[in-house]
């Protein structure tokens, strides 16, 4: 598998990730998403979107803020429990997760343990009998939990401020705003409310690249039900059945790299009656990418007890009114954005011993998908180019290059997953036609500028 230190690399100078502020030296765990990044990003929300939200008859979605009102987070139990177990180097005052370096010691030394089943208290036991150091080698400091909420301050009046919070999911948006989308959309149980946002964590962690950041795109669904007439184990199974596919079918990803992990008892969350984790094996091990969770009623009757209101829900046949639960499949879409990248990450050898990049990303989410290119620098040959980039950007996203080698613009585009290339050479002008030339296959073929239009949209699916 590709290292991270290449993928690393390879989206800095291609332009799909930057380090946030390099200006100014970066800023640890946060990153900017380069032009072809941002392309790439939106073609996966774009499709997550379509899938989960619009093509179903029983999903709705809603865009709630950022910051909320403080009561949000203590009805939900982030300002109470929300946290990683701390531990600081005694000598430089460097700040780990205590899991994260049991972990590490425990692979070093080919021993088995499981962190997922460990408190803090647990922790501080295990690093103090097996003597477990720094990575700089040094005595570390007690466990203790580290809120990962972001605290803020608002100032409604000069001289006075309160305090808010940068939110750490965004569920709880969905969860406050249950009773204004039963009231205004006549939706019936069951149904699901969708959502991308940005949500902010006060991570410990750093040198995972985009997979752990302080702010992070999420994408959430909240489907709410009524569990004395559906099964709350079946609706797990078919979530998860469902983003095993999407995974697999709409993005591309190897079904070697997948897997699914039941949390543990101790492991699994107080208000969860049971929790799945779909993993991927990134380069840095297998980690969550996608997790689906029963987390019954509790966020709603949370809600309900804190603000006084009610969030019952109210059968329009037998007039029941209760509170219903819910099953939540959550993924961070810039964990979507890193597997995709490290699973389309191709080097291969050609004829010519030269190695060449490929990025075999499926045509819709290619953050281009075509580039035209005049053979020469003619302005009769790059007059046609022109005009076919004119046409072609209307209807997708197209790239014009006339760097005039053409094989430094092919190993380009094909670097950055364009799946295909239009070169328009000195037969063009008599004949009006052009060369295509696939990526993945580097097969080349002739074809008139007219079908162009309609060629491509079949061939990239559009």
């Amino acid at each position: 598998m590709v290292t991270l230190d290449t993928i690393v690399a390879f989206t800095k100078r291609r332009g799909f990730v930057f380090p946030t502020s390099e200006v100014y030296g970066g800023l640890a765990n946060s990153y900017d998403y380069g032009p072809y990044g941002a392309e790439l990003m939106k073609n996966i929300k774009d499709l997550w979107w379509q899938t989960f939200v619009r093509e179903r008859a029983d999903m709705v979605g809603i865009d709630s803020q950022i910051i909320q009102h403080p009561m949000t987070w203590v009805a939900s139990g982030h300002v109470g429990s929300f946290s990683d177990p701390l531990v600081e180097d005694k000598k430089t005052h460097k700040r780990y997760r205590a899991d994260h370096l049991i972990e590490a010691w425990a692979k070093k030394n080919t021993k088995e343990v499981s962190v997922d089943d460990m408190k803090v208290t647990d922790m501080a036991e295990y690093i103090n009998i097996n003597k477990v150091k720094s990575p700089d080698g040094n005595e570390l400091t007690e466990p203790k939990p580290f809120s990962l909420l972001f605290e803020t301050e608002l100032g409604t009046v000069a001289g006075e401020k309160s305090k808010a919070y940068l939110r750490g999911e965004t569920a709880q948006g969905i969860f406050a705003n249950f009773k204004q989308i039963l009231d205004s959309c006549r939706v019936k149980l069951p149904f699901g409310v969708g959502q991308f946002g940005k949500s902010f964590r006060n991570e410990i962690t750093q040198g995972q690249f985009v997979f752990r950041t302080f702010e992070f795109e999420q994408a959430e669904i909240e489907y709410f039900f009524d569990p004395e007439k559906s099964d709350w184990a079946g609706l797990m199974e078919d979530w998860k059945t469902q983003m095993m596919s999407f995974v697999i079918d709409k993005i591309g990803i190897k079904t070697d790299n997948l897997r699914w992990r039941r949390h543990t008892d101790k492991e699994r969350s107080f208000y969860s009656k049971d929790t799945f984790d779909l993993d991927y094996h990134f380069p840095f091990g297998w980690k969550e990418l996608w997790g689906v969770a029963y987390r019954t009623d509790y966020d709603l009757t949370a809600h309900m007890k804190h603000s006084g209101k009610s969030l019952e829900y109210v059968d329009s046949q037998s007039g029941k009114k209760f509170v219903p639960h819910v099953i939540e499949p959550a993924v961070g879409v810039n964990r979507l954005f890193l597997m995709t990248l490290v699973d389309a990450y191709t080097e291969e050898t050609l004829a010519d011993g030269k190695t060449r990049v490929v990025l075999r990303l499926k045509p819709n989410l290619a953050p281009v998908k075509v580039a035209v290119f005049p053979l020469q620098k003619d302005p009769a040959l790059r007059e046609i180019a022109e005009r076919i980039y004119t046409t072609l950007s209307k209807h997708m996203v197209t790239e014009f290059d006339d760097a005039g080698n053409i094989g430094k613009m092919y190993r380009r585009q094909d670097e950055i997953g364009t799946p295909i290339c239009i070169t328009v050479d000195y037969d063009s002008v008599q004949s009006q036609t052009v060369t295509l030339r696939d990526r993945d296959t580097m097969k080349q073929e002739r074809i008139k500028i007219t079908d162009l239009l309609t060629y491509l949209g079949q061939r990239l699916m559009l």
